[in-house]
């Protein structure tokens, strides 16, 4: 069976994908209602054994209002004219989905500001402080 490859460790499968191919809206002239153009692109993340549990997790998170209540990724693709175009297109943005999802996010190591920055804040702090006593109406003595 043919598979997608998208990083060098995850593969889909051609059979996990469903395409369903719908009318499109926009410019075509007559044969815009005619041809089924737009590609309707649906791909079962919750279920895939393809995807790591960490990947999968990042996946669904990444996805979305794309993502249905059963865990099925949902991409639609009306760019183009042709249904070829609009094909790779629809596999290409699941692609790009995925392959972003395997990137492992870095953790955040909390630092603490220097003293000199906490100087300088405060400094800011009392001129702007400074600055907003002088506004408003003038005193009369």
């Amino acid at each position: 069976m043919p598979q997608i490859r998208i990083t060098p460790h995850i593969a889909i499968d051609e059979s996990e994908l469903e395409e369903t191919f719908v009318l499109a809206s926009g410019p075509g002239g007559q044969n815009v209602n005619k041809v089924s153009s737009a590609v309707q692109l649906r791909f079962n993340a919750a279920r895939s054994p393809a995807l790591p549990e960490p990947v999968r997790f990042r996946l669904m998170r990444l996805a979305g209002s794309r993502l249905t209540k059963d865990g099925v990724i949902v991409l639609t693709s009306r760019k183009f004219r042709d249904q070829n175009r609009n094909r790779a297109d629809a596999r290409e943005r699941l692609v790009e989905l995925v392959r972003a999802a395997a990137v492992t996010p870095k953790k955040r190591i909390a630092t603490k500001p220097s003293r000199r920055a906490k100087e300088k804040r405060l400094q800011h702090k009392r001129k702007h402080a400074e600055l907003k006593q002088t506004r408003g109406r003038p005193h009369e003595d």
